[in-house]
Parts: C-alpha cells; structure tokens; sequence
C-alpha cells in the first residue's frame, strides 16, 4: 500500500491539499487541533471554517487575477471552489459563501471519502522521519508550540503581521427606513447580484462625527512583544485607516459612489457603509471592509452611530489577531519543501500568500506536488504565466526575502504580454491577454 501522506492543519489550505491527494488515490491523514487546542478566532471544530471575511473576492476570469486563480483551481477540481460555488451568497461580481454551510460540506466531503483520515489533537513540533511526505499548513493561527519547532529548524526570527476581523449584523435589525439594497453601480447579472449590499448612507456631518468617535474609541492593548508587528495593507482596522486622514475611510471602504439612495434620490451621500451578506438565508451581513480592534463595547457605541445600525444586533463583533508566516524565498525551494527538511513541504497563508482563495490554491499546489513525488514522477512547478505558478514563483524565489510580507495575487506577479506583437493595450485587454495565456499554459500543465 501507498504511505499516507500526512497533512498538519485543516483550514483552507490543509483540506485542499487532501482532496487533491486522495483523489489520487493515495491515502491522506489530516491532523486538525480543534477542539482540543482552540483558536482565538476560529468558532467551531469544522474544516476550512472561514474566521474574517466571507468573500473570496472577484469572480472575473478575465480582467482579475484573483477571478483567474478561481479559474484555474475550478479546473483542477477544486473542493474549495465546488463547494464555494454549491453555497455561494449573492455579492456582485464577487464570489461570497454561507460560511457555515461552506465549512460543513467541505467536512463533510472530504470525511467521506475512503482516502481520509481525520485526526483530532494538536502535534506540538516538527513530523517525525518515519512519516514521510508531511503538508505543514497550519495557517495564519500557527500554534506557539508549532511554530517555536519551525523557527528551531529554520534558526530564523519569527515573521508575523495583524489582521482584523469585522463585525457581523442581524439583518433584521437593520432599519430600512435608511438603508437599501444595491450593489455598487448596479453589478452583476441578476436581480439578486445587483441588491446583494446593504447601504448606509452619511451626510458630512455625520460622518465627521463618526471619525471624531472612532479615533477616540478605545483600542484593544498589544502585548509588548506585538507592539513591532505591522498591519497587512490589505486588511487594515477602521481606526488605522482613519488615523491616516480624515477622507481615507470615504475613499476606502466608505466611498460614496455607484450607490442611489431610493429614500433621498436626489442628496448625494457623503460616505456609505456597505454590508455584504454573510450567509444564505440572508439573515446576516458583515460589515465590508470594517475590520477592527476597538474593544467589544466600544464597537456597540460606536458603530451605532451609522445610519440604519443604530439599533444593530451583532452576531459577531470584531477582533484582531497575529498572523504568522515563514521567510518562504529562503526557507522553500520551488518544490514548497523545507530545504533543511525536504519531507516537509509548507502550505497556504503561513507560506506568505494572503487571502482564502490564494492559501487554498497553495494546498492545491502542495498537493499536487506531493503525489508527484509519492509516484516516483519529476514535476515541474506551473509556469509563472498563470497565477498559481505566479503565486508559487514569488514566495519561493522572485520575493526580495529581507523585506518579504504577505501578498494576494495580481498581475504584478506575471511576466508581461508580448507588446511587441500586440501593441499598445489598454488595460482591459492587457488584462484579458493575461488571463488567454493562463488559461492555455495551466491546462497544459494540469494535462503534462
């Protein structure tokens, strides 16, 4: 018989590297730490629970990168994307899911399959030899034994930023006598796309008062050894954005554009707050972009002051926790293995990719590659012309490592299209040629 591959953790990343494993047909035991190890962010016991947002982003395959990287795992029979898709939400164009329901039909396929083994309890250092071919994909919430082993083995310094995780409303305690449903300048394909926002307009007034608060509110207290930890661009508090201006927050997750208000059509709102539903019955919707470390009770008050949630119920309020991740351009060769330890490969965010969709396709790489191996076969990473072999490339080998930092996938990554025999492109068919090219060289790599 086959020896099982092992694989440490069972979020995003852990139970897409299973699934690509036991499909073929090679056993796989996954070691997941919940319930017996909690994590300050996760609230159940199943996998690939999703713990901030419940958006994996653009579903664009043509002039996104990250709508791409959908593409290209959808192709690669994904269980993320399949079950992404049986449990979306409407979001636009985007691509939301019942977080609850996404969770347990993940749990519930993958439990199913005759190649799958569950095992529940925390291993506390490095595999051992005798397991052979091992996933690290432990995550962002890496448990402090788990990663004190990493960092013995790679004699490097812990590397680690903050992400923030944003409050959750009971939709029927919205009041839509001020807010309304739309999806900004009307986007998607159906009824149900375009109103998939709830809508919460502020006057400049208002909204002024809203920052006065926010800045003043109190904030959650780092520890001394957090105090150093930068904040992921991406996913940034409310209160840090604020700090940086008085506009930043009505030009980032507030801006006021492509919305009507049908109760005032003809006052332009100053700033608005979208809430994007969170599950398929629609009767929660998290706030977008508002992620936060103010303090539980400073979050009632102050978010209160938003027209239409003055009343708000909170199915879950907002949070901040370290994420961790390894100097993977030193640490991994192209392969995703531990060059100290060439039987361990590494997987998802803790590897340095950010974003649901971006940590799964690295389980999808990582397991991939590990049946090459099981089989004896010589695999060659995907070309960096698609985005997984974009992504790969860039925490393995393109990414300068004395400033590495997390990084969600995006064109940037790619080489150029060939100007010289397309000329001059603007954006949306550079963009467009991106995505002909991926598409061709990740279907030959999946067939090779």
């Amino acid at each position: 018989m086959t020896k099982p591959i092992h694989i440490i953790g069972g979020g995003m990343a852990g139970s897409e590297a299973a699934w690509q494993i036991a499909n073929a047909d090679i056993p796989v035991v996954i070691h997941e730490m919940r319930p017996t190890v909690e994590t300050f962010a996760h609230q159940t016991e199943g996998l690939a629970e999703l713990v901030c947002s419940n958006s994996f982003r653009s579903d664009d395959d043509e002039g996104n990168a990250v709508g791409l990287l959908h593409w290209e795992m959808r192709a690669a029979n994904s269980i993320i994307m399949d079950m992404g898709g049986k449990h979306s939400v409407p979001a636009g164009s985007a691509l939301a899911v019942d977080r609850e329901a996404f969770s347990q039909g993940v749990t519930e396929k993958l439990l199913s399959h005759p190649m799958v083994t569950l095992e529940r309890g925390e291993v506390t250092g490095l595999p051992p030899a005798e397991w052979g071919q091992t996933i690290i994909a432990t995550g962002p919430l890496t448990s402090q034994s788990m990663a004190e082993a990493v960092l013995a083995e790679t004699d490097q310094s812990s590397l680690a930023f903050f992400d923030a995780i944003a409050p959750i409303v009971h939709a029927d305690s919205v009041d839509m006598s001020k807010a309304w449903f739309q999806s900004r300048y009307d986007k998607g394909e159906t009824e149900e796309e375009q109103t998939a926002y709830l809508n919460c307009p502020m006057d400049e007034e208002t909204y002024n008062a809203f920052i006065d608060t926010l800045l003043a509110a109190e904030k959650t207290e780092f520890k001394d050894w957090e105090k150093d930890t930068p904040y992921f661009e991406g996913c940034l508090p409310i209160e840090v954005m604020a700090e940086r201006g008085r506009e930043t927050l009505r030009w980032g997750p507030m801006k006021p554009v492509g919305l009507t208000n049908p109760h005032q059509p003809d006052i332009k709102a100053h700033a608005i707050v979208q809430l994007r539903r969170d599950n398929a019955l629609g009767t929660l919707f998290n706030i977008v972009g508002f992620q936060t470390k103010m303090k539980y009770g400073e979050q009632a008050r102050v978010l209160s002051m938003i027209p239409g949630l003055e009343n708000a119920e909170f199915a879950r309020l907002g949070g901040i926790h370290r994420n961790t991740f390894i100097n993977s351009p030193l640490l991994l060769d192209d392969q995703m293995r531990l060059k100290s330890r060439p039987d361990i490969r590494f997987a998802g965010q803790i590897t340095g990719v950010e974003g649901y969709v971006e940590s799964a396709a690295m389980g999808l790489l990582a397991g991939r590659l590990a049946v090459s191996e099981a089989r004896g076969e010589s695999r060659q990473s995907p070309p960096n012309t698609t985005a997984m072999g974009a992504l790969i490339r860039h925490i393995t080998g393109d990414a300068e490592a004395k400033t590495f930092q997390p990084m969600n996938v995006n064109f940037g990554l790619f080489p150029p299209v060939d100007n010289a025999k397309t000329g001059r492109r603007n954006r949306k068919d550079r963009y467009k040629a991106y995505t002909d090219r991926a598409k061709t060289d990740w279907t030959a790599w999946l067939q090779a």
